[in-house]
């Protein structure tokens, strides 16, 4: 891996800055360390579907995005200086009754990096509390370290779900999420049924062995677990008619905030919904090193000054992961 030199101490930086009705790159202060607070210089992030969704109003967030990054701790506790990190993007009190029980991500004062309260990644540093932090082993480069936020997500799924080996599996969705979960059901033992739109994308699931197929072709057949991953706001309907009764159907979609939703399925077919969001980071490190696949999920990378423009290409049909690198210049 080749290594960068560092660049010398700045007092502020660039960063990707929604304002609520206007996409810049703008200069900010460098956050400030303290004891329990990390600053990261950042090496490599990546651009979700939440980032996109920010830039048209969702959540009422103001400041820098991003919240999928690797980076290299400049300032902070003594422990961490230098090391190369993820980290995961709740930032909870630690001290609340849901924090006792292990429930940080769900921390009732909780901010969130790039999302709720806290400035995100996409930016030259990010600060981050040092208890979300991860160490990435040498073995990954940052191109596959940056999709520890994202694959985190997709293995909430086994925290939540028990996967027994070759229970059938189908997962709605080629998005960048839906091929991680795909992926990740696949190395636990499920037998995964992936149905998208896109031929190119579902080939990147054929090469490992699983079974995808475009929405035209699916059999429409009905599984005991279901993973609705679209993205649409038709997913939900559409994953609730895939899932058998007394089955499962697990949301990772949230786009259906505001639908008018038959629940009646629900009932009559005594389905369990799982809402799935954030996951934990350590089974996702390990998976990055086993060797899941998300490289070939990578569509396109900019210079952090040209970031407008890395959303834009973001938001085009067809295109997975967008990396937006800060130390790169246009």
């Amino acid at each position: 891996m080749t290594k960068r030199p560092n660049p010398p101490t700045l007092l502020t930086m660039h960063g990707l800055e929604w304002d609520g009705s206007r996409l810049a790159v703008v200069d900010r202060p460098v956050p400030t360390a303290t004891d329990d607070l990390a600053v990261v210089r950042v090496t490599l992030a990546g651009i979700c579907n939440t980032d996109l969704e920010i830039a048209k109003g969702y959540m009422g967030f103001r400041g820098i995005l991003g919240h999928e990054f690797v980076g290299v701790v400049e300032s902070g506790p003594a422990g961490w200086l230098g090391r190369r990190v993820v980290g995961e993007i709740n930032f909870a009190c630690q001290t609340c009754d849901y924090c006792r029980r292990g429930l940080g991500r769900h921390c009732p004062t909780r901010t969130v990096m790039g999302i709720l309260g806290a400035d995100g990644a996409i930016a030259e540093y990010v600060a981050v509390p040092v208890a979300n932090l991860h160490t990435v082993p040498d073995s990954i480069s940052d191109d596959v370290a940056v999709f520890a936020e994202p694959l985190a997500a997709a293995f909430e799924v086994l925290e939540q779900v028990a996967i027994e080996p070759g229970i059938e599996c189908t997962v709605l969705g080629d998005g960048k999420l839906g091929l991680l979960i795909a992926q990740v059901l696949h190395q636990a033992g499920a037998k995964v049924t992936a149905v998208g739109k896109h031929n190119n994308k579902l080939a990147l699931l054929r090469r490992h062995g699983i079974c995808a197929v475009r929405f035209d072709d699916w059999n429409r057949a009905a599984n005991n677990l279901v993973v609705e991953a679209t993205g649409s706001a038709e997913g939900f309907a559409m994953a609730l008619a895939a899932t058998r009764p007394r089955g499962t159907l697990v949301l990772k979609s949230t786009v259906a905030g505001n639908m008018s939703l038959n629940l009646a399925p629900v009932v009559i077919n005594e389905i369990s919904i799982v809402g799935s969001r954030c996951g934990s980071f350590p089974p996702a490190v390990e998976g990055l090193a086993r060797g899941i696949d998300v490289v070939s999920l990578i569509s396109d990378r900019f210079a952090l000054n040209n970031a407008v423009a890395a959303l834009r290409r973001a938001s085009e049909p067809g295109v997975l992961k967008v990396l937006i690198d800060p130390l790169a210049r246009v």
